[in-house]
């Protein structure tokens, strides 16, 4: 109150004697007047596209350079630290390549539909277009998401553990409309879905799947597909791995068996104890982190903090998400920010006071089915430690003394 009666006091000084100048103050700061606020801005043919503020270039999706060979088959990621809600702007969803972003003129691109069809087609762009259109919130996550984890904690980040994760609105065809145009013959049991890309990227499609929730999407939040993210058409496997969501996509062969890719074979399968392959493994199980403490997101001051973070489940919606300041000793649970939607990031919080001593920060999410996110431990008894794939186990922040967050795994 003395603080709020000094200022008032000081404003009735600068309305009499003109502008005030304190010591203690920053220039642009109460009560004085900022430069800003002195001069005409740019108009509004200044940035016919919109980009962030200047004082926002941080929160970039960015890539680690010795992860892959070359740039044209690597990835970046989504800096989850930095997002609020659920929905990740365009421009920072997450990309992984297998020959680089192909350039695709619309005009010239087609989707081909064949093999055990009435009749095959030959769909262009503006045909897929005329379809009757829906718009769907999924999430995107690569099968390798933390997949550099599996031996120990590797990478001091959110970003870099969790970033290979985005969601957005998608907006398309159901993938059962254009079957129905073309005709499933009786033996029809796969898809094979193929891209434009360089690498020629291919998958197998169970026809279950493809008729119940996939999509062929041409825009993303609004606008048009960004090159990165399959422009003009992408295939959507809602919530299985994103390897099988295929950009660029232009041939969809329907056939009785799948067809045993490079990427459903010696990749994108998962190495157990015993040293076999198990193939197939489709769904992204539940998951969670906590964004905000993080190794980004260190704690400044004492007192209170909400925690927050994201959780989602390729089964369906996240029904529970338990908070732990302990290393799992004891949970909370946290708040669910509306909407909680199937197959969709889900932002949770707690209200949290912190005292500065050091603590073990997780998370714990539960989906409409019952399944539970594991620990680290209980992952590698069933899988072992020689897998890259499929790593949703729980998430541990030791926030030190000092405040300062780190990357940990509690055996």
């Amino acid at each position: 109150m003395r603080g709020s009666a000094a200022l008032a006091s000081g404003l009735a000084a600068g309305a009499a004697g003109g502008r005030i100048v304190r010591a203690d103050s920053a220039a642009g700061q109460p009560p004085n007047v900022p430069d800003w606020s002195r001069y005409l801005g740019s108009g509004v043919d200044a940035a016919p596209y919109g980009a962030p503020s200047p004082y926002e270039s941080e929160v970039v999706r960015r890539n680690v350079p010795w992860l892959t060979a070359t740039p044209e088959s690597s990835v970046n990621f989504t800096p989850l630290q930095d997002l609020h809600g659920f929905v990740t702007p365009n421009g920072l969803c997450f990309e992984r390549h297998h020959g680089g972003v192909a350039e695709v003129d619309p005009a010239d691109h087609r989707l081909v539909i064949h093999g055990l069809v009435e009749k095959p087609l030959v769909f262009t762009v503006d045909d897929i277009r005329r379809f009757p259109p829906v718009s769907r919130f999924y999430f995107l996550e690569c099968a390798a998401n933390g997949g550099m984890e599996w031996h120990g904690a590797q990478l001091n980040s959110c970003q870099y553990t969790h970033g290979m994760v985005h969601c957005v609105q998608w907006t398309g065809v159901p993938l059962k409309t254009l079957l129905a145009e073309a005709g499933l013959k009786p033996k029809a049991k796969w898809l094979l879905a193929e891209g434009a890309d360089a690498a020629g990227m291919t998958r197998s499609v169970p026809l279950d799947k493809a008729l119940d929730d996939c999509l062929v999407a041409y825009s993303q939040n609004g606008e048009r597909l960004r090159p990165e993210q399959g422009y003009p058409l992408r295939l959507l496997v809602p919530g299985w791995e994103g390897n099988m969501w295929i950009k660029w996509l232009r041939r969809i062969e329907v056939g009785d068996m799948p067809w045993h890719t490079r990427e459903e074979t010696s990749k994108y399968t998962d190495v157990m104890a015993d040293g076999k392959a198990r193939q197939f493994t489709w769904a992204m199980d539940a998951k969670s982190v906590i964004t905000d403490p993080c190794p980004e997101k260190p704690m400044r001051r004492q007192g209170y903090h909400p925690i927050t973070g994201l959780a989602w489940s390729g089964r369906g919606a996240i029904k529970r998400v338990d908070v732990s300041v302990d290393g799992g000793k004891n949970w909370h649970t946290a708040r669910l920010d509306t909407p909680v939607l199937s197959k969709c990031l889900t932002r949770f919080y707690l209200d949290w006071n912190w005292s500065g001593e050091e603590v073990l920060l997780e998370s714990r999410a539960m989906d409409e089915t019952g399944y539970v996110q594991p620990s680290i431990v209980e992952l590698r008894k069933v899988r072992g430690e020689n897998s890259i794939y499929h790593n949703n186990s729980i998430q541990t922040w030791l926030v030190n003394a000092s405040g300062e967050v780190e990357n940990v795994q509690i055996s």
